[in-house]
């Protein structure tokens, strides 16, 4: 059992507050440690169940997305705009091994959507992670709002500004060097805009874009 998913069970077995939750815990982590399409079946049907616990769908969903099921792909982009950070994390972690189309699509319109900035770290993140061709329009589009913004959320910010900065491309050039101006950015644009200059990225080797 892989440590994340170890992680995602005792952070699960802390929140349990009464024996049958206990006992329907219990019978959830059996049918995950049962390998075979019939359990498979079993956890799909938690994820739409009525009435289920958000922690069982999130043990379901965990457990169908990392054997390449992509029945738990909603549940997770669900879970991926959570208010719980730590639910957020465990999604995206997921999601970037399920490979789902989807995904970053999905990504996106969670880490530009306005009315959900505070919880846009985990996608900036993850759209890092999977390089798709959405990733820098929608960090760039994200970043640039946040930094014409009274509130910058700079977690938010700086999740971009670094995702920026790892993809390599040199359309963001102007939007780090924008993002330099704010101190609690400047460090991570530094090292975004040195990498960007050092090595360039796939969009700047294909334009042959320099400064």
């Amino acid at each position: 059992m892989e440590e994340e998913f170890r992680a995602l069970l005792k952070r699960v077995r802390a929140e349990l507050v009464s024996p049958a939750e206990l006992s329907a815990y219990q019978k959830l982590l059996a049918l995950v440690r049962t390998d075979g399409r019939a359990a498979r079946d079993e956890l799909a049907e938690v994820l739409v169940a009525p009435e289920r616990p958000l922690w069982a769908r999130e043990i379901a969903a965990y457990a169908l997305g990392s054997r390449g099921d992509r029945r738990a792909f909603e549940t997770l982009v669900l879970l991926l705009n959570y208010r719980e950070p730590v639910r957020c994390a465990t999604a995206a972690h997921v999601l970037a091994r399920l490979r789902d189309p989807r995904t970053a699509r999905a990504a996106a319109a969670l880490a530009t959507n306005p009315l959900r900035t505070a919880y846009a770290v985990h996608p900036v993140r993850l759209l890092t992670e999977l390089r798709a061709p959405e990733s820098v329009p929608a960090l760039l589009s994200t970043l640039e709002r946040l930094l014409a913004a009274r509130d910058h959320c700079w977690p938010v910010a700086r999740a971009c500004v670094e995702g920026l900065g790892i993809l390599g491309d040199r359309r963001a050039e102007a939007t780090l060097v924008a993002a330099r101006e704010h101190e609690r950015l400047r460090p991570a644009a530094l090292t975004a805009l040195a990498r960007l200059n050092g090595r360039g990225g796939a969009h700047g080797a294909r334009t042959g874009s320099s400064t």
